[in-house]
């Protein structure tokens, strides 16, 4: 057993997940003598994930959004950092288990592993649906994208040739709309030329959304300018549209008129949901907490748990109802006050202090969809166009972690801005040795 108790007059903060929350929450403390930290992940990278969608369709590299942990907590000798799975809690020993039995001692756990896709129910269609989560994910993605053009131009059959060439992304929150219209700009522009034997400005894009507007938590006349510019990209928009079911051939949807609709279509994308982590489970199972219906932690206005004050839940893993309002969004900017906040209750109560409950301090929300094209909400005033496009830079080079990555990713933009071009493109799966046609056929039965 690897065991870190830490001595009287230091606490020993583990921290469970390496992402925005955690990760704010261990650079706070990480220069405090009060404390030594864990932090334990999985992954040995940080990934900014409001970027994964360039990664899917070859605008950025991998490395690009992601920064290994033990880098960026580089120069804090009293921060260690632990490549693990935590599997298990003993809450009454205070101990985290990681996968192969590994047990890490807490005097506080603050738990940050974020959230997973849902499929509401339906997670046979994750096979032919990836959502964007990972890099694994971003790159599936990616294999798929460029995998269906590369079919398309060997084809011989028109038919099969729209369905190759055919896109529907599930779910216009930010993630969906950001992808659909990346998609777009992708097939008008971006490979523009680049094929013979088919025009790839003619691809069908769909976006289907089950709410009335696509961006369903942002202001309608937002969401009236993010259709506008999505129509502008070729990208078909069906809102108040159910998916009832996805397979290797495409989607059935349900319209507002409960009208069946089917579409042939390669590559199927998921937007549309997202549930809590494992972890969320094991702490319902091993100390008193509550869950919401995603799965979410439910914590007090401290960010702890009740019935243990030592355990604290931040980012998307908690569910957090200030006054009885909605729960926070499941978004960077809240995961990284969380972690803020909690650094700071930490160093206040080992001195004898107290802190007022945790306040999220909004500061807008914004969406890309395109080339000089986003919509921002910044409270105070709705942005549009260029300017919220130029705004939408800004905030995310911002937000990457170290210095280099935002060097790299704006010089990497900056020449794609000048050239449309997409540099990250590679397919790297080796395929099938046989047609995509011929896998319809196996797959039917023919």
């Amino acid at each position: 057993m690897a065991s870190t108790r830490a001595s009287p007059n230091t606490k020993h903060v583990v921290i469970v997940g390496a992402g925005f929350g955690g990760l704010y929450a261990a650079k706070a403390l990480s220069r405090d003598p009060a404390f030594r930290v864990t932090v334990i992940d999985k992954r040995n990278y940080h990934l900014f994930q409001p970027l994964l969608y360039q990664v899917a369709t070859g605008k950025l590299a991998p490395s690009d959004i992601a920064t290994p942990v033990r880098h960026v907590l580089r120069g804090r000798p009293n921060v260690r950092v632990v490549q693990g799975a935590a599997v298990d809690l003993d809450p009454a020993a205070r101990q985290v288990i990681l996968n192969g039995g590994v047990r890490i001692d807490y005097d506080i756990l603050i738990a940050a592993t974020g959230v997973k896709h849902s499929y509401f129910g339906n997670d046979a269609w994750r096979e032919n649906a990836p959502g964007l989560k990972t890099i694994e994910h971003a790159l599936e993605m990616r294999q798929r994208i460029f995998s269906a053009f590369e079919a398309a131009e060997l084809s011989e059959d028109a038919a099969e040739q729209a369905r190759l060439t055919t896109f529907v992304v599930v779910g216009a929150g930010p993630t969906g709309v950001e992808l659909a219209g990346a998609i777009g700009e992708l097939a008008r522009h971006t490979l523009k030329d680049e094929f013979h034997h088919i025009d790839t400005g003619r691809s069908r894009i769909v976006l289907a959304e089950g709410a009335a507007q696509v961006l369903p938590s942002y202001p309608a006349d937002l969401a009236a300018a993010a259709a506008k510019s999505l129509a502008q990209l070729g990208v078909e928009v069906m809102t108040g549209t159910l998916v009832t079911h996805i397979d290797g051939d495409g989607v059935r949807l349900k319209r507002p008129d409960g009208r069946e609709e089917a579409i042939e279509a390669r590559t199927v994308l998921w937007a549309a949901g997202v549930r809590a982590s494992q972890f969320g489970q094991t702490l319902a199972r091993r100390v008193d907490c509550k869950l919401d219906r995603a799965g979410k932690v439910e914590v007090n206005a401290d960010l702890s748990l009740p019935a243990h004050p030592e355990i604290f839940v931040i980012g998307d893993l908690s569910h957090y109802a200030p006054a009885g309002g909605q729960a926070l969004p499941g978004v960077a900017p809240v995961a990284m006050q969380e972690g803020d906040y909690v650094a700071r209750l930490l160093k206040a109560r080992q001195r004898g202090r107290a802190l007022p409950p945790f306040r999220y301090r909004n500061q807008g929300s914004m969406a890309v969809i395109g080339r000089h094209a986003a919509v921002g909400d910044l409270r105070f005033v709705h942005v549009k166009g260029v300017v919220a496009w130029y705004l939408w830079v800004l905030v995310h080079m911002m937000g990457l972690i170290e210095f280099g990555n935002r060097l790299v990713v704006m010089t990497r933009w900056a020449w794609n801005y000048l050239t449309r071009n997409s540099g990250s493109r590679l397919i790297t799966s080796v395929p099938e040795a046989r047609t995509d046609h011929a896998d319809r056929a196996h797959r039917s039965g023919r």
